[in-house]
């Protein structure tokens, strides 16, 4: 292979990508077999093998057990808006996060107190074993899930207090800076970080993707005068949605 030359099975992958892309083999169709591949490109079985491997880990196709493999619908990207703090008037956060005001968002939640892991202790400033409500979220837009969501709040801060469980109470459900402030904790600052990286199996289980498929996270972290007070990491599947950001300038 010379410089600049792709590999064969890229060849391959990119020339059946270009079909996927420009309807020749469009959504629900089966791709070729690798015995078709092999004969139609003149390459080996590992060659077609790898083709078909890079394709699926592109989230263009996916294999149906005992049925072969198929080009998936290629979803429109919905937009997440995350505009920073807003009165809630009686919406929901979730509700104010979602870009389309049709959009009908519901969750499902657990809290539990847990042990606060290294990683996590840092994040909060409190350390390492430490009490923390911890409460996993499910987030879904017309009965599909979307988004998923863990938050952790030092019980140094909510411990004995009505709002110690995010969910219950007299502020069930509502958003962090107007649960801390019934309790005299004024949040004045959020920050977050968004990356990427390979969904686990357990978050692609539970939004509907398959093995291989990227998700963005977006860690945040909310802090009153200087201390945090509840961090979460945001998990959003990337071939669905995109992070929209309108931030005020001051």
């Amino acid at each position: 292979m010379t410089f600049g030359e792709q590999p064969a099975y890229l060849r391959v992958a990119g020339d059946l990508r270009n079909k996927i892309v420009n309807g020749s083999l469009p959504p629900h169709t089966r791709l070729p077999s690798q015995a078709r591949i092999r004969e139609e490109y003149g390459v080996s079985d590992t060659v077609a093998l790898e083709a078909r491997k890079v394709l699926m880990a592109e989230g263009l196709v996916e294999g149906r057990s005992g049925s072969g493999t198929y080009v998936r619908e290629t979803p429109v990207p919905r937009r997440v808006a995350r505009s920073g703090y807003r009165p809630t008037s009686g919406s929901t956060p979730f509700k104010q996060e979602q870009a389309d005001e049709t959009a009908r968002g519901t969750w499902d939640s657990r809290s539990e107190q847990v042990e606060a892991s290294s990683v996590i202790a840092e994040r909060l400033g409190v350390r390492a074993g430490d009490r923390v409500m911890c409460t996993k979220y499910v987030y879904r837009d017309a009965g599909e899930a979307m988004m998923l969501s863990t938050s952790w709040e030092p019980l140094t801060v909510t411990g004995r207090t009505p709002v110690m469980l995010p969910e219950e109470g007299p502020l069930g459900g509502c958003g962090v800076v107007e649960r801390m402030a019934a309790i005299d904790v004024i949040v004045d600052n959020v920050t977050e970080e968004v990356g990427a990286r390979p969904g686990l199996a357990e978050e692609l289980m539970a939004l509907g993707g398959v093995p291989g498929h990227v998700v963005l996270v977006i860690q945040r972290t909310y802090f009153a005068s200087g201390r945090p007070v509840e961090t979460a990491d945001v998990v959003v599947p990337a071939d669905r949605y995109r992070i929209a950001y309108h931030l005020p300038v001051k």
